[in-house]
């Protein structure tokens, strides 16, 4: 028997996901006193067997077959279905991104199973109970988890990744599953470059506006500073409804999910959709003039004062301190 994990990569780029999967899976994996596999989809895919054994994996299994040239969920889903069940896998685990919990959603309905997305804890007892976060994380839900294989998804951002303290072998096997052109129903063809560069989702500073910017000319002033930081600028749902900024700006349950070095939010409330988008900030820096704001309860810390004054100050002593 073994312990499963799905790692997830975009044309042979390992996604961090796939780390933080990895690295929530060793902890388990002993507990559990099983060996921990893990399963890259597509030949191009090969090349990240290394590093995977750095997070752990003992052994990793490429899969390759003609449908798999690019991401589909159908493909991969009945890939690691197949997989699970030659390995015997008692669990199989990815991280709760669009793609891996969509993954995890396929296998569940083709074997019937029980799928519990989400996760913050594990406990692997008997029978198994879970945390997992409910409602854009407003709520947490204990769930009990009784299964033949056990399938389940760890919260995005939950677990910082880290190395093994000692590399596993990761010894690579290769698997071909059988697969007939029905899972290629869905299955990426083509995609538009609409970024480049660092994006919302990876960049290590975001300066974020929201309805207390007062316009789209207000955002002026947050560029300058997300520039001068290397940065990018993010705003709320309040904005993008305003037409101030486009959706792909936005951070929050319905925007993207951030996980940068310092957060700085500004004339932004922190409703609960947009406090789950900002809450994996390693530090969160708020400015306000309201000090109710649960964005500024939540903060790390927090300016009490206009932000179109605050943030032009901060900018100027940027340069000030650069230009000595």
């Amino acid at each position: 028997m073994t312990l499963l994990v799905v790692l997830e990569h975009d044309r042979g780029e390992m996604a961090e996901a796939s780390r933080e999967a990895l690295t929530s899976a060793r902890d388990l994996a002993a507990k559990l006193d099983e060996p921990l596999h893990a399963v890259l989809v597509g030949e191009e895919a090969e090349p990240l067997a290394e590093e995977a054994a750095k997070f752990g994996a003992e052994v990793v299994h490429v899969a390759s077959h003609d449908l798999l040239t690019d991401y589909g969920p159908d493909a991969w889903a009945e890939t690691v279905r197949q997989l699970a069940e030659e390995l015997d896998a008692v669990a199989v685990m990815a991280v709760g991104t669009d793609r891996g919990n969509e993954v995890m959603a396929q296998i569940a309905a083709r074997e019937d199973l029980p799928f519990v997305a989400n996760c913050l804890s594990v406990d692997a007892g008997d029978p198994w109970e879970l945390t997992r976060v409910q409602w854009g994380g407003s709520l947490l839900e204990d769930v009990t988890l009784d299964a033949d294989r056990k399938l389940l998804s760890i919260a995005h951002h939950a677990v910082v990744a880290e190395p093994a303290p000692e590399a596993a072998d990761g010894d690579v096997e290769q698997f071909e599953p059988d697969l007939d052109d029905e899972m290629s129903v869905t299955m990426v063809r083509d995609r538009v470059v609409l970024t480049q560069g660092i994006t919302l989702s990876t960049a290590p500073v975001v300066v974020s506006g929201g309805r207390g910017v007062g316009s789209a000319d207000g955002f002026a002033v947050l560029d300058e500073l997300a520039e001068l930081l290397g940065g990018v600028v993010g705003c709320s749902r309040a904005v993008t409804n305003n037409g101030w900024r486009p959706h792909a700006s936005q951070v929050g349950q319905t925007g993207t999910r951030i996980a940068p070095e310092i957060y700085i939010a500004t004339g932004i409330s922190g409703a609960i959709q947009h406090w789950v988008g900002a809450m994996a900030s390693k530090k969160i820096l708020a400015i306000n003039t309201d000090p109710e704001a649960n964005m500024v309860v939540k903060a790390d810390y927090a300016v009490l004062a206009d932000l179109h004054k605050v943030v032009p100050a901060i900018s100027e002593e940027i340069r000030r301190r650069r230009a000595g």
